[in-house]
């Protein structure tokens, strides 16, 4: 989960007088969405490959205005991360020290290795999202009413939480599944989605069919 067991270093720097060119092929060869500029061993910023592209016949140093400003510590994790990749629609983050220069990089195809590695990923079942009151969430409740029903809790994640309500995705192993989805529901939580067969709901489509069928008749 340490930021500083996942750092490559085969991907360079470049200072504020490389090209705008020379940075362009960088970019290209490694098959990455930014450069990265350091000044006297400083870290400056990130250039995207398309800002690159724009202004060829320019140095780094001229394009300070449109770098972005994101890296992440040699102390941090994986999760810490994550939210960089989104935030600036980049496939690469570098990794600096305390005092800001440069460390290496991490890519998020190796983030997506090792995230696919845990539970919550790499384990067969079925994915429910569950939606319940921010003043009545609890993590704890939700695994004990999975556990309750003789259930597997491989993990979840919060994938949305406001003022008014927390929604909670989770992994959860195949059995009892209509039964916890009952639980769910007599505890209060609204059943937002869910990815697997509905035992219940299939019953009922197959009592359906068979009902028009007899109609037909």
């Amino acid at each position: 989960m340490i930021i500083e067991n996942y750092i490559a270093n085969d991907f360079p720097i470049l200072g504020v007088d490389a090209t705008a060119e020379e940075a362009l092929q960088t970019a290209v060869d490694f098959d990455f969405t930014h450069v990265f500029v350091e000044n006297e061993g400083i870290f400056q910023g990130a250039v995207m490959k398309e800002c690159l592209e724009e202004n060829l016949r320019k140095n780094l140093g001229e394009l300070f205005p449109y770098m972005d400003r994101f890296s992440i510590l040699y102390e941090s994790t994986l999760l810490d991360g994550v939210k960089l990749f989104h935030t600036f629609n980049t496939n690469v983050i570098p990794v600096i020290n305390k005092n800001e220069e440069y460390q290496g990089y991490i890519a998020w195809d190796s983030i997506a290795d090792e995230l696919s590695k845990y539970p919550f990923f790499s384990e067969t079942g079925a994915l429910l999202t569950v939606e319940i009151p921010r003043t009545n969430y609890s993590m704890v409740e939700i695994a004990q009413i999975v556990e309750s029903n003789n259930g597997k809790f491989y993990g979840a994640l919060v994938t949305e939480m406001n003022e008014a309500f927390v929604r909670v995705t989770m992994r959860i192993s195949n059995e009892n599944l209509s039964s916890i989805d009952e639980t769910f529901e007599r505890y209060g939580y609204i059943i937002v989605q869910k990815f697997y067969t509905d035992e219940k709901e299939e019953l009922l489509k197959s009592r359906y069919e068979f009902m028009q069928k007899y109609l037909e008749f």
